[in-house]
This record gives structure tokens, sequence and C-alpha cells, in this order.
């Protein structure tokens, strides 16, 4: 009997709502201001470009997307996503 009421608990948990909406693709409503970095776009990948690139978006966490890297698809509005290509160049700055 235990059991079973911790196991309704548990499901009852997953379905509670999440009181902050989510923003459209490409919109942040954070700390993370991506167009401040986009002049990093098409320069190779260095050591100082994200802490660099952090500064400037006021980001308060940084990933690399490299060709084939599986990343979690949870939305961070204070995460900077910069993709990578296979020369290690930047093909893309994004929030989330």
């Amino acid at each position: 009997m235990r059991t079973l009421a911790a196991a309704l608990a548990l499901a009852a948990a997953g379905c509670a709502t999440v009181d902050e909406e989510v923003p459209e693709h490409g919109v942040t409503t954070g700390r993370c201001d991506a167009a401040k970095a986009q002049g990093f776009v098409g320069r190779p990948a260095t050591e100082v470009l994200p802490q660099e690139a952090l500064r400037l978006t006021g980001a308060g966490a940084m990933r690399w997307v490299r060709p084939g890297t599986v990343v979690t698809m949870d939305y961070r509005r204070d995460r900077l996503n910069i993709e990578l290509d296979r020369e290690n160049k930047v093909t893309a700055i994004r929030c989330g």
C-alpha cells in the first residue's frame, strides 16, 4: 500500500506545471544577449573566446556545440551556446 501511495505521489508531481513561460525560439528574457557576441561568428574558437563572449552577453554559463554533439534540449536563459563547424570555427551564437 505504501508503494502505491509513493507511486501516485511521484506521478502527481510529474504533472505539475511550470509558472515560467518559455519564450519563442531566438527570443530571450534573461541576462543572455547573444546579439552582442555575433562578431565572433566566422572566427576560430580560441581559449579566450568563451570568457569574452560571456562578458559581452552577460550569460552565466556557456557550452560548445560541435557537429554531432548531443546536447540537452532544456532552455536556460542564462546559457550561451557557441556552435562550431568541423574546422573549429564559430558558426552561430545563441542563448538558451
